[in-house]
């Protein structure tokens, strides 16, 4: 009935504000005095402004991030997100909110009473911010590799782990999801959860070199390498991997290569432990695996430091595919910038790996072995 009145009303060029005006502020509800009190009330106003900002290691705990570390992410993104309308959700506090969420994996319910904005609007925050995060960070923390960078691991592969000519580790866990909707089985994986995949490139310094994410849950081969577009680069020689090289103290050219495990399927560019039942009687295939498994420890504690810092992967995280894509890559460049110990005072990681510490027990877990010899 009030649609028909407001339609005529304009048809006919009537200029009854204050009818126009009842019509359409009768449809609005009242805002909650719980938002309404942001400014005033909110974890923003309370907690970060009169609190955190006077204590570094308060600050660091509460977004994992330094201060001049955060401001720099500040700057990259502050372009993107900065709002429109002056009084509006500050671009500092939106950084701050989506922060919060990488470092807890508290649901937006939850955020919603910390920083009084509504949970829908939490949800389109976050959104904006993570896709602002992705544009920023992955041409510095995540670029592509140049052949001297890849020459350089290699080098770092043996002096650490007295592994030649290897220029990373790789490996892939299964992120935790909500089952997305009309989605079937397909990110359903064999651990009988929903999930889908990160695949990536370690360095010897538990770096990622290259991360691939978005594949589904039900796959759990080496598959999803060949699939990748790292993977496809690596194939087709656009990675910049460096040409064969001796092993050190001999003549023997050998190509470069990446470590993986049972998952992956043994060729050029991949090298793989051998099958337990070849090393039984063989000292030295015995001594090959040994160092190549303890070399390729740095992925198990690349996930594991990311998983510590970044608790969002102790949690089914409960988005939409796309956004949780643009998640993982950001909690990856994140990652890289804590390990390069970039803008900090010391030049040393803050966060190291903690082995007794609890890994989640039903989210980053292990391919299923399916990979071909």
């Amino acid at each position: 009935m009030k649609r028909e009145l407001l339609k005529r009303l304009i048809e006919d060029e009537e200029e009854d504000d204050e009818i126009i005006w009842f019509l359409l502020s009768s449809k609005r509800k009242k805002v909650d005095s719980l938002y309404t009190s942001r400014v005033e009330e909110g974890s923003y106003q309370i907690l970060i402004k009169r609190h955190l900002n006077a204590k570094e290691l308060k600050f660091r705990k509460y977004c994992r991030l330094n201060k001049t570390q955060f401001k720099f992410v500040l700057s990259l993104i502050e372009n993107d997100i900065r709002p429109m309308k002056k009084g509006s959700i500050t671009a500092e506090e939106k950084l701050f909110l989506t922060l919060r969420f990488l470092a807890t994996g508290e649901t937006y319910a939850s955020l919603d009473f910390n920083y009084r904005i509504s949970a829908s609007y939490i949800s389109r925050i976050v959104q904006q911010v993570l896709a602002s995060l992705r544009k920023n960070l992955v041409p510095i923390f995540l670029p592509m590799p140049t052949e001297d960078q890849l020459k350089q691991t290699s080098g770092h592969f043996w002096n650490r782990w007295n592994v030649p000519n290897c220029f990373g580790a790789i490996d892939g866990k299964h992120v935790r999801i909500k089952a997305p909707q009309n989605s079937g089985s397909i990110f359903f994986n064999y651990k009988d959860y929903y999930s889908t995949v990160l695949l990536a490139i370690v360095d010897a310094n538990c770096k990622f070199i290259a991360v691939d994410v978005g594949s589904y849950g039900k796959e759990g081969d080496s598959g999803i390498f060949k699939k990748s577009a790292m993977g496809k680069r690596i194939c087709s020689g656009q990675f910049n991997v460096p040409q064969s090289a001796p092993l050190p103290g001999t003549n023997i050219l050998t190509p470069h290569y990446l470590i993986g495990d049972d998952a992956f399927a043994l060729d050029v560019y991949m090298m793989k432990p051998y099958y337990r039942n070849h090393v039984r009687n063989d000292r030295d295939k015995a001594i090959f695996n040994y160092r190549i498994c303890r070399a390729r420890r740095v992925t198990e504690n690349a996930f594991g430091l990311l998983s510590q810092v970044f608790r969002v992967l102790y949690t089914p995280i409960a988005i939409k595919p796309e956004l949780c894509d643009h998640l993982i890559i950001t909690i990856c460049c994140l990652h890289n910038l804590l390990r390069d110990a970039y803008l900090e005072n010391n030049g040393i990681p803050y966060y190291r790996y903690d082995r007794k510490k609890p890994k989640p027990t039903e989210n980053m877990i292990p391919l299923a072995r399916r990979g071909g010899s």
